[in-house]
């Protein structure tokens, strides 16, 4: 029985720019309550702050052509997939990963990330194309706990109301018992995080328990078991948008991968907040 209830609220599409902190309070006014979990979406934010970067300007090196040539089509597509339990439509895909496209792709992923997160088959550092429009690709952010507390402290000036809130990101966190490690940087300090590409590697090879990654918290004081239960029961109710992947997003569409449109994004249900109550 699960012990938690949720509200995913609707909102525009948050494009670079927008205020998002208000647009957060003004959504969840007279929904929320003292002691709920606020959570937020990191691809929203890093997309309101304009932290995302236009790949079709990228002039790609040879190593990153080489990972989108060889690497993803081959090494992905009938190794490491199978190996990671990848079903027949992903595996499709990756063996025809595009080339320029790819390979633009894992060169921001080199640069901005390192080798390690380069090799992942997507999300590459937390790099992640999904709901973005054109070549565009959003980046982590580098203050989420600042942004935690900031959006906290300003439901509680404007709403009064005492709140947690989450940052989290879809990227998957992976348990055995107590041990939570992570290939996506920077999560809460309580999860494990270095290693990255084999750290993804065992936990899908494995299938061990996995869910949406908490990236900063505040507000209160929880232990990693349970912002992982809030971040997963939270992402799940949420949904994902546009699509789960660049590939689901441009078939929604019927577009070319790097043909979806900010009109189009715009037409979509967008859910990057939750409210997720205790139930009491």
């Amino acid at each position: 029985m699960n012990k938690y209830k949720a509200l995913a609220i609707t909102t525009r599409y948050w494009k670079p720019g927008d205020d998002y902190v208000q647009e957060i309070v003004r959504s969840v006014k007279g929904k929320i309550a003292d002691r709920d979990f606020l959570v937020v979406s990191e691809k929203a934010i890093s997309t309101a702050l304009n932290n995302i970067i236009d790949e079709s300007s990228v002039k790609p090196c040879f190593s990153a052509k080489i990972l989108a040539k060889f690497w993803m089509r081959v090494v992905w597509g009938y190794f490491l997939g199978i190996a990671c339990h990848f079903k027949g439509k992903l595996l499709e895909y990756l063996r025809k990963y595009p080339e320029n496209a790819g390979s633009r792709h894992k060169h921001v992923a080199l640069q901005y990330a390192g080798l390690l997160q380069a090799l992942m088959f997507g999300s590459e550092g937390g790099i992640d194309g999904s709901n973005l429009p054109f070549s565009y690709v959003s980046l982590t952010l580098r203050n989420a706990d600042n942004v935690a507390h900031q959006i906290q402290k300003q439901v509680k000036l404007q709403l009064r109301k005492n709140v947690t809130v989450i940052i989290v990101d879809t990227d998957k966190t992976y348990s055995f018992r107590n041990f939570h490690f992570t290939p996506r940087p920077k999560p809460i300090k309580s999860i494990f995080s270095v290693g990255s590409f084999f750290l993804y590697i065992i936990g899908r090879m494995l299938k061990l328990k996995k869910r949406a990654t908490p990236l900063a918290i505040a507000g209160s004081k929880i232990t990693a078991e349970q912002a992982l239960e809030i971040a997963d029961f939270a992402n799940r109710v949420r949904g994902f948008g546009a699509g789960k992947t660049v590939w689901d997003m441009a078939e929604k569409f019927n577009v070319g991968l790097t043909d979806v449109t900010w009109e189009m994004l715009e037409t979509v249900k967008h859910k990057p907040i939750v409210i997720v109550r205790g139930k009491r």
